[in-house]
């Protein structure tokens, strides 16, 4: 199958897309974005080592706000499926640039969509957020009322909305994942799990904003695993799921910064207050995912963390 990736270079798009590439014919869509604030020398660094994981794909440099350029690829490779990863990665970006991040998060799925309807993709699958759902507490369903708070969640949300609209008028399939708290090798250091165990190994007072916040971390394998499953099923035609960990235990930041700290064997805690601008969140239920196509997450917080921690000791670009 000709399988289409947006963002396919990003931290969960290239796990997917190596996930994929010996089964399929894999073609990479991405614009190698440092989204205006990762360092140029740290962005080109992650892209080229994700690059070592994959051998058997096609990769177009487009910017998918531009809708021209998407045309000329959708026409040239005729996707079967698409699995729509690229957008700005979290709200602080969004922040930055809300006027660019509206271009590539609503316009760009657009042109996406416009494209996968006149080339007759089959399926299409939106990366969206445990951000469209606002507040929430623990065990939260895919049929839980969505309130997003913020830009990010907002946009996101639009883009559900936009995808089942196609689905009512055009008739293309669609599929909806909400990942939440991604973490794991080859990410950037500017996310939160990336700043607790970095910050740790380095010795440096890791800033915790609402120790009782608890996120839903989920290890990077386990979020591709399950979105290539979802992609893939029979069982998930315009559906929603939750792919995340969603483990017993519950994980709140202070627990998490406390196990950067213990893995790296030194650095502080600084406690603050919850920062209002971000949503309260919990954990999400997976239920639905586990019954319909089988979804079963393997690492559990410790040893992904671990997982982790170690690859970045070894990086001679983060440990130079």
């Amino acid at each position: 199958m000709k399988i289409l990736i947006t963002g396919g270079m990003g931290l969960i798009g290239h796990n997917i897309a190596a996930l994929l590439q010996h089964e399929h014919e894999i073609v990479i869509v991405d614009n190698h974005t440092n989204y205006g604030f990762i360092p140029s020398k740290e962005i080109d660094y992650l892209i080229n080592e994700r690059r070592r994981k994959l051998s058997n794909y096609h990769n177009y440099l487009v910017d998918i706000s531009c809708g021209e350029n998407v045309n000329v690829v959708f026409e040239r490779i005729k996707p079967e499926l698409v699995i729509h990863c690229a957008s700005f990665p979290r709200q602080k970006a969004v922040s930055a640039d809300p006027a660019r991040g509206a271009r590539v998060m609503c316009e760009g799925l657009t042109n996406l969509l416009e494209a996968s309807v006149k080339n007759g993709v089959r399926k299409f699958v939106y990366i969206s957020s445990s951000m469209v759902y606002g507040d929430f507490e623990t065990d939260v369903k895919e049929d839980a009322t969505c309130n997003p708070i913020g830009q990010y969640g907002i946009f996101k949300y639009m883009g559900e909305k936009l995808v089942e609209d196609y689905n009512r008028r055009t008739g293309i399939e669609y599929t909806i994942i909400r990942p939440s708290a991604v973490y794991g090798e080859l990410d950037v250091e500017d996310r939160v799990v990336s700043k607790f165990v970095l910050g740790a190994i380095k010795g440096k007072t890791l800033k915790v904003n609402g120790p009782d916040e608890v996120l839903d971390f989920t290890y990077v394998d386990d979020a591709a695993t399950g979105i290539v499953q979802a992609s893939l099923s029979e069982n998930t035609t315009n559906q929603i799921y939750n792919i995340t960990r969603s483990a017993d235990k519950q994980w709140t930041l202070e627990q998490a910064a406390y196990l950067a700290l213990e893995l790296a064997g030194g650095g502080n805690l600084e406690i603050g207050p919850r920062d209002l601008s971000f949503p309260k969140r919990g954990r999400l239920c997976i239920a639905k995912a586990i019954a319909d196509f089988g979804y079963s997450p393997k690492v559990n917080v410790p040893d992904g963390f671990k997982k982790y921690h170690e690859w970045l000791i070894n990086s001679p670009y983060y440990n130079a």
